[in-house]
């Protein structure tokens, strides 16, 4: 095997690994290539808490890699009652610090202040966006200032930090949306393909953090679900990590409703 290894891998002169993956000789990272696939389990779908685990033993990155998910679903977004969005407390956050800036102005940029915003402003803050400065998060804004905040939406916007009433960004209680958004609050929707992509967690996480994460993002999703829509409204869920596989979830099992699995 050994052998074989060396004639088909064009082994380097110095015989260091190429790949970054190492700093040990070229054969032994071979070999652990070799062993890694060789672990990698033959069934098509786990439950969330075998595909966390799997995702977990397949993270090999140097830093701490984020733990995303990647959900297909059966909603055509070019209809606008089928267009997803929305906000999820997760339990256990993301594992960073959220920087939240407030569009407000009098007592309510007080509030922001007083509740921990990171940058409180109205026409001031406008201007530092479109000086490049955007070293936040997520933007919350009261109503009055919606027509400050839509000089930047062009800004705003492609970077999906847009406010957005159905997320929960446009509010008068900012202090109450400062806090889930410090808290481990995420928004999401769907791409043009109907896809939802979003990180749960780290790898660093408990097993039971990452699986708790991700059943609120499902319920949370799935309650989004258009009263008209008939089929199966998920069609595939994978869970992977920045550099790592990705493992597709069983649908029949919990959290997910629609009792059967989608092909």
């Amino acid at each position: 095997m050994r052998a074989v290894i060396l004639r088909s891998a064009k082994v380097p002169r110095d015989g260091l690994c190429r790949k970054g993956l190492c700093t040990s000789r070229w054969v032994r990272c071979m070999s652990t290539e070799i062993k890694r696939k060789s672990k990698t389990p033959q069934k098509e779908v786990f439950e969330i808490d075998e595909a966390v685990k799997l995702v977990k033993t397949f993270a090999t990155a140097r830093f701490d890699e984020s733990v995303d998910l990647a959900i297909k679903l059966g909603v055509d977004p070019r209809k606008p009652n089928q267009m997803i969005r929305g906000a999820a407390s997760l339990p256990n956050g993301l594992g960073k610090t959220i920087r939240v800036a407030v569009f407000a102005k009098g007592a309510k940029a007080n509030e922001a202040e007083a509740a921990g915003a990171d940058v409180v402003g109205s026409d001031d803050l406008a201007e530092k966006i479109k000086e490049g400065q955007l070293n936040f998060d997520r933007v919350i804004a009261t109503p009055d200032c919606m027509g400050i905040v839509g000089k930047v939406a062009r800004i705003l916007g492609p970077r999906g930090l847009m406010p957005n009433p159905k997320m929960g960004t446009i509010t008068m209680d900012v202090a109450d949306g400062i806090k889930n958004a410090k808290q481990g609050q995420v928004t999401f929707k769907t791409d043009k393909f109907g896809v939802v992509n979003m990180p749960v967690g780290k790898v660093s996480f408990p097993n039971t953090a990452l699986k708790e994460n991700i059943s609120q993002l499902i319920k949370d999703i799935e309650s989004l679900k258009p009263k008209e829509f008939t089929g199966n409204y998920f069609k595939k869920v994978t869970i992977s990590s920045t550099m790592g596989k990705g493992f597709s979830v069983d649908l029949k099992g919990e959290p997910f409703s629609q009792g059967k699995r989608n092909s």
